[in-house]
C-alpha cells in the first residue's frame, strides 16, 4: 500500500505527510488563463519580500547522468540576492535553464572540494564570462587541514590549469569577468558568520566527510532558516544548529545493497561508503526526527523507480515528518505560512539573459599580449570579400568605427 501511494506522487518525487493539494484547480474558461498546474516557470513569478525560493539544480552522484547532475542548490531571497551552494559536475545545465542573468549568479559557497560539488565551476566561470557576466566570481569555501587542501589553493590552481583558456579570452574579452575572488574561512569554526549583507546571514558549521575540510551552511533571511548539509555523516554540529530550520537538507545515500547492485561497488566498500562516509536512509531519518524541521530534504542518490522506495522505507523507519526525496529541477517556495513544492519547467535550449549592467568592451588594442603568433596568423585564408559587406553593415548599425 505504501509503495502505491509513493508511486502516485513520483512525478514530483515529493513524499509529504498531509497538505495534499487539488490537482490544478478548476478550468473556468476555454480561452482564459489555466489554473495552477503545480509547476514553476522561471522568471514568471515575483518573489515576495519575506520569501525564499530554493532550487535543486543537482542532486545526484559523481558518475555522469543526463537526468541528474551532481550537487548544486540555488537560493533566491526576497531582497533579490541569489546564492549558489556547490556547483557540481553537470549542474550548470539546470542553472542556465533558469535564464537568470549571469551578473546575478556571482556568489558561490562550496561545502567541500569533491568534483561532484565544484566540478562545474569551469562552466559557470567561462560560460558566464562569455554570456554576460560583467564582474568577477566570488567564492566562499573552507580551509583545509593543510594549505594545499583549502579552497583558496584549489581556486588558484584551477585558474592555473585554465591558463590557456584565460589568456586567449583576455585578448578579445574584458578580463574582469574572468577573475575569481576567494573568501576562505576556518572549517573548524562552529556557527561562524561567513557572509552578512542585505539582511542575509550565512553561517558555517563543520561536517564529517572523507577528510578534514567539509562544512555545512546555514542561511537565514526574513526569519527563515535553510540548512544545506553538503556531504556529511550525522554529527553534533548539524544536530545542534539545524534545529528550528524551515528547510533542512541532508544527504541520504543509496542503500549498501543498491551500491553493490547498481553502482559497481564491492560489498565491503558499499557498506563503508554507504554507512560511514555518507548517511544511510535510517540515519538520515534519525537526524530529522531529532532536528524536527518544518520540511526535510534528502538528496545525493540517483532517484529511480528501483532506488527511491528502499530509501523512503529506510527513512520512514526513523522519521515520519514532512519529506522530499529530491531530484533535479525541484523547487520549494518558503514563507512563514507555507512551503510550496513543485517541479521547474524550463527550456533545453535557453539563451543567456541580459542583466542591468552593460557588457564591458574588449581591451584596448595593444594592452593585452596577442596569444596568436605571426606563424599561425600567416595561415589565415582571405575571406574579406565574403564577410566584408556584413561587417560594414554591422559597424554602421552599432555606431562602430
Amino acid at each position: 500500500m505504501k509503495k502505491s501511494i509513493v508511486a502516485m506522487t513520483s512525478l514530483l518525487f515529493v513524499l509529504m505527510q498531509g497538505n495534499l493539494m487539488a490537482a490544478g484547480g478548476a478550468v473556468k474558461s476555454p480561452t482564459g488563463v489555466a489554473p495552477d498546474r503545480y509547476v514553476y516557470y522561471p522568471g514568471t513569478e515575483a518573489l515576495a519580500k519575506d520569501e525564499i525560493r530554493l532550487f535543486a539544480c543537482g542532486t545526484g552522484l559523481p558518475a555522469a547522468r543526463r537526468s541528474q547532475a551532481a550537487t548544486c542548490w540555488l537560493v533566491e531571497t526576497g531582497n533579490g540576492d541569489k546564492f549558489l551552494f556547490d556547483i557540481g559536475t553537470g549542474s550548470m545545465v539546470n542553472v542556465a535553464a533558469l535564464m537568470i542573468p549571469y551578473d546575478f549568479l556571482n556568489k558561490v559557497f562550496l561545502t567541500h572540494l569533491h568534483t561532484d560539488h565544484w566540478g562545474d565551476l569551469s562552466t559557470l566561470w567561462a560560460g558566464g564570462w562569455t554570456a554576460g557576466r560583467t564582474g568577477p566570481l566570488k567564492i566562499w569555501g573552507p580551509s583545509g587541514a593543510t594549505e594545499d587542501m583549502g579552497t583558496k589553493y584549489a581556486v588558484e590552481h584551477f585558474l592555473k590549469s585554465f591558463n590557456w583558456d584565460a589568456k586567449t579570452r583576455n585578448f578579445v574579452l574584458s578580463a574582469e569577468p574572468g577573475k575569481i575572488s576567494v573568501e576562505e574561512f576556518d572549517y573548524k569554526a562552529v556557527n561562524k558568520v561567513v557572509y552578512k549583507e542585505n539582511g542575509v546571514t550565512i553561517r558555517s558549521i563543520p561536517a564529517i566527510h572523507a577528510g578534514d575540510g567539509p562544512v555545512s551552511f546555514i542561511l537565514e533571511y526574513a526569519g527563515l532558516k535553510i540548512v544545506i548539509g553538503g556531504d556529511t555523516f550525522p554529527n553534533k554540529w548539524y544536530i545542534e544548529h539545524a534545529k528550528n530550520a524551515d528547510i533542512a537538507i541532508h544527504e541520504t545515500f543509496l542503500t549498501p545493497e543498491d551500491l553493490v547492485k547498481l553502482y559497481g561497488q564491492s560489498p565491503q566498500q558499499a557498506l563503508g561508503v554507504g554507512t560511514q562516509i555518507h548517511t544511510s536512509p535510517q540515519a538520515f531519518g534519525k537526524v530529522m526526527s531529532t532536528v524536527k524541521p518544518r520540511h526535510a530534504i534528502g538528496y545525493h542518490f540517483f532517484n529511480d523507480e528501483n532506488t527511491r522506495y528502499d530509501i523512503y522505507d529506510g527513512v520512514r523507519q526513523t522519521y515520519d515528518g514532512p519529506l522530499s526525496l529530491a531530484t533535479d529541477n525541484m523547487v520549494w517556495n518558503i514563507t512563514k505560512d507555507n512551503i510550496n513544492i513543485r517541479m521547474t519547467i524550463s527550456p533545453d535550449a535557453a539563451w543567456s539573459v541580459a542583466g542591468p549592467t552593460k557588457p564591458p568592451k574588449p581591451p584596448a588594442k595593444g594592452t593585452v599580449p596577442d596569444p596568436i603568433t605571426d606563424y599561425i596568423k600567416a595561415g589565415r585564408w582571405n575571406v574579406e570579400d565574403a564577410q566584408g559587406p556584413m561587417i560594414k553593415e554591422f559597424k554602421k548599425e552599432h555606431n562602430m568605427k
